[in-house]
């Protein structure tokens, strides 16, 4: 495959599932907590590579329903770490003008955190150079009954693809060409089950805070070269 093809290949969007903080964490020898924090690192580190690669779109899978089962301190943490992420990162986000989404149940979270994710949707919605999705307490088949319902409230029937792909927490949002799974587990886990039936899939031995740019270059590169024919 020539060099401009595989340019024209490269991904509108990736979606990630940032697995292994806490694995990483206790293979080091530090407390669990310092996995998230290099994880949320890793996380600022791959938006820069993604954006040096020519990738407009990201979805991040940052905590699914089923982590509320964590431990309290642990959830607390990670409730304390969202928090200051959005205020650190916000000025940054709206300098690289790109938009910043969040899906999932959204109302399970604090109102203070609901505020704060109103805040960031609203002021950087009209950006323009790309958008970061984070999908918080997020699970798919709660987002496909989501739409499922907003169908059936509406009055609509026969409905297209096309149409109850609009109803999806992602209705803006391109599906992932590629999904990524970091640490070594092979399931997608409830992240984008409809969005992502023709996704290519990787899945990486690395836990997520180890995860290089070198691996990062190595899956677009395997993806310029892999033939998507869609059933075709």
């Amino acid at each position: 495959m020539g060099k401009e093809q595989k340019k024209n290949k490269v991904p509108k969007c990736i979606g990630v599932i940032m697995d292994g903080n806490r694995r990483w964490a206790k293979e080091e020898g530090i407390a669990i907590f310092k996995g998230y924090s290099a994880g949320y690192e890793k996380l600022k580190e791959f938006i820069k590579w993604a954006k040096e690669a020519g990738v407009r779109n990201l979805i991040f899978f940052a905590f699914s329903t089923e982590n509320w089962n964590r431990s309290k301190k642990e959830v607390a943490y990670l409730m304390d770490l969202f928090e200051k992420a959005l205020v650190g990162e916000l000025d940054e986000v709206k300098k690289e003008n790109v938009r910043m989404k969040f899906i999932g149940q959204k109302e399970r979270f604090s109102d203070k955190f609901q505020g704060m994710m109103k805040k960031t949707e609203e002021d950087t919605k009209n950006n323009t150079e790309g958008t970061i999705v984070l999908a918080l307490s997020y699970c798919g088949r709660l987002d496909i009954l989501s739409a499922v319902n907003y169908a059936i409230n509406a009055g609509n029937k026969n409905i297209t693809e096309e149409e109850f792909s609009k109803m999806l927490w992602t209705k803006d949002i391109p599906d992932p060409d590629i999904i990524i799974r970091t640490s070594g587990e092979k399931r997608l886990s409830g992240f984008l089950p409809w969005q992502g039936v023709y996704s290519e899939l990787f899945f990486i031995d690395t836990y997520w805070p180890a995860f290089s740019k070198e691996e990062f270059l190595n899956i677009l590169e395997e993806y310029s070269n892999r033939e998507r024919r869609r059933g075709k």
